[in-house]
Parts: C-alpha cells; structure tokens; sequence
C-alpha cells in the first residue's frame, strides 16, 4: 500500500507545518513545535516511509491514515 504525496503534504499543512526547505530529492517541513517531517519527492510514498513521516510528526499512525485518505 502507498500514499499519494501531495495529500501526506496537505495533512501536514492543515497541522501547521509549513515548508523550511526543497531540495533536489526532500521536502523539509517543520511546526511551531519545532517537529520535522521529511517528505520525499516521489509521487507514491510506501508505508513504512508515510509511517516514519507520521512518527516525526507526532501523528498518531491511525489518525494519520483517516486523514490521508
């Protein structure tokens, strides 16, 4: 199973992170918390790299797939 990269982009934003960087293969984003996400510039992200994402962002992983999707 993969997820698409721009709604993982559009559940972060509507968290409040916003964007600290582009580079060539990563998307850096970062909240008033001072939480990273590293977001990779695939169109389809796995699993296990969304979860990671989830993990750094302090998103409960269940919450994270409702709001994906």
């Amino acid at each position: 199973m993969s997820f698409q990269r721009r709604k993982i982009l559009r559940v972060l934003r509507d968290r409040d992170f916003v964007i600290i960087r582009e580079g060539k293969n990563h998307t850096i984003l970062k909240d008033d918390d001072g939480n990273l996400a590293i977001l990779p510039r695939h169109t389809r992200i796995n699993r296990l790299t969304a979860r990671s994402i989830a993990t750094s962002a302090k998103i409960p992983w269940a919450k994270f797939i409702r709001e994906v999707r």
